[in-house]
This record gives C-alpha cells, sequence and structure tokens, in this order.
C-alpha cells in the first residue's frame, strides 16, 4: 500500500516519473499524447491532466510540496506500477497506446534499462 509519509511518497513518485519537466511538456503536445485515454466532459484525457500537473510538481521545490501535490503523486505511484504490470505482450511497445498512456503519466517504458 501507499505510504503518507512525505519522503516515501516523492521518492516513489520519482522512480515513476523518469520524464524530465521538458520531455513531458514535449509530449503533451503531440497528438499522440492527446490520443489516449479516459476523457471527461471538457475533451482532455484524465492522464493528459495529469501529466500537466505532473510538470507543474516536477517544478515544485520540496519544501512547497502541500497535501493535494503529495496526494496526486501517490496516485501517478499506484497508477505507473499497476499499468505497468499490464504491459501488452506483443514486441514493439514503441508506438503502442500502453506506452502513450504511461507517457502521459511521465513514465516512458523504452527509457527502462
Amino acid at each position: 500500500m501507499a505510504s503518507d509519509d512525505p519522503d516515501t511518497t516523492r521518492r516513489e513518485f520519482g522512480e515513476a516519473v523518469n520524464m524530465t519537466a521538458g520531455e513531458l511538456e514535449q509530449w503533451l503536445a503531440t497528438e499522440e499524447s492527446r490520443s489516449v485515454g479516459q476523457k471527461d466532459g471538457d475533451g482532455e484525457s484524465t492522464g493528459h491532466a495529469s501529466g500537466r500537473r505532473i510538470v507543474e510538481l516536477l517544478r515544485t521545490k520540496k519544501g512547497d510540496l502541500d497535501d493535494d501535490d503529495l496526494a496526486h503523486m501517490r496516485k501517478v505511484h499506484g497508477y505507473v506500477a499497476r499499468h505497468l504490470a499490464q504491459r501488452p505482450s506483443q514486441e514493439d511497445v514503441e508506438t503502442s497506446r500502453w506506452r502513450y498512456s504511461l507517457m502521459n503519466w511521465g513514465h516512458d517504458p523504452l527509457k527502462e534499462g
């Protein structure tokens, strides 16, 4: 289960998010980024909105993070962990919706060792 300890939350968020704020911002501007995920009434997917929030979090100083920020960081860690476990069996994931969705949440599975 996710920890409420701020240090643990920041560490787990840092492990889950392997894209920089700049990389994520560039990704969110693409058509591929907007093409995946569950959409609400405003047409933006949950993951895309989360990606914008992640960019803000990456640019926020540790001491300026509030409880809402930490809660979103826990949500990101949980999503990435669950989604990674659902890796498709196809060999080429580079252009998969699975990868695109993860990237909206700040994690590019192709960056893993």
